[in-house]
């Protein structure tokens, strides 16, 4: 395929998480693609960060300073942005608690986060491009917590396989618009997050991840970043509905 399908350049992405992580990487690199990209989270400092490092690599970027569980605050900087072409609903927290502790705020908190925040997101940016009647994709972040069982993140898995579910049923109503809807689950990817996780964890989840991956390491932020680009791109552009796992093996899922 000609790389000519990976260029973004006249479009426009709103990505949520960007202050960080893997919103970061896939803000920069949707930028170096040639896309405006609107940057979107709670942490201003990152924000501002993220938006210096594509700014002085040539591109062009805008921050919104929000948190995505509140839908008007998130409705009015969609409506800011404009014409948009891209979302990838990055956004997310982790929590660590067994079943029969956890607490209805932690749940609470993880799902505000980790679902209806990208619930929210898909609705606005998905009104904003069927009201101008143009083709779009949009991309969430569901996680490789949901092909296993994973002791202690209850509230984390459940929250992603709740993701993979609106992904599949937004795909299947948003197609007969142009909207592509499609899901990134990534494998244990080195970010502040998972770093935060992987101290309080007495078993050390990276070096368990990097014992049972074929190809020996974890994920960097980059890793899932490209993949958000192939389902941005006219590269992906008869795929829906899908699933897509930077993993590195750890789960090969039919």
């Amino acid at each position: 395929m000609p790389l000519a399908a990976y260029d973004l350049t006249g479009r426009s992405a709103f990505i949520t998480g960007s202050a960080g992580g893997i919103g970061r990487a896939s803000a920069v690199l949707l930028a170096q693609a040639g896309a405006t990209v609107h940057c979107v989270d709670r942490d201003e400092k990152g924000l501002l960060e993220t938006q210096e490092m594509i700014t002085r690599a040539g591109g062009a970027a805008h921050t919104h300073h929000l948190d995505v569980t509140d839908r008007s605050r998130l409705r009015d900087a969609v409506a800011a942005a404009g014409d948009l072409d891209i979302l990838a609903a990055v956004a997310g927290i982790m929590h660590t608690s067994s079943v029969l502790d956890t607490t209805d705020e932690d749940l609470d908190r993880v799902l505000a986060v980790n679902f209806k925040g990208v619930l929210y997101a898909c609705q606005e940016v998905a009104r904003s491009m069927i009201a101008r009647g143009a083709p779009g994709s949009l991309i969430t972040m569901a996680s490789g917590a949901v092909d296993a069982a994973n002791p202690g993140l209850l509230c984390y898995s459940a929250a992603k396989a709740a993701v993979v579910q609106l992904t599949r049923t937004l795909a299947t109503e948003l197609g007969p618009r142009a909207i592509r809807v499609n899901a990134v689950a990534p494998g244990w990817i080195r970010t502040r997050m998972t770093a935060k996780h992987d101290a309080e964890q007495q078993d050390r989840t990276e070096a368990a991840m990097v014992r049972i991956s074929p190809l020996g390491r974890v994920g960097e932020a980059e890793d899932v970043a490209h993949t958000v680009l192939h389902l941005a791109s006219d590269a992906s552009g008869f795929m829906t509905g899908q699933i897509l796992r930077p993993n590195g093996g750890v789960a090969m899922p039919w």
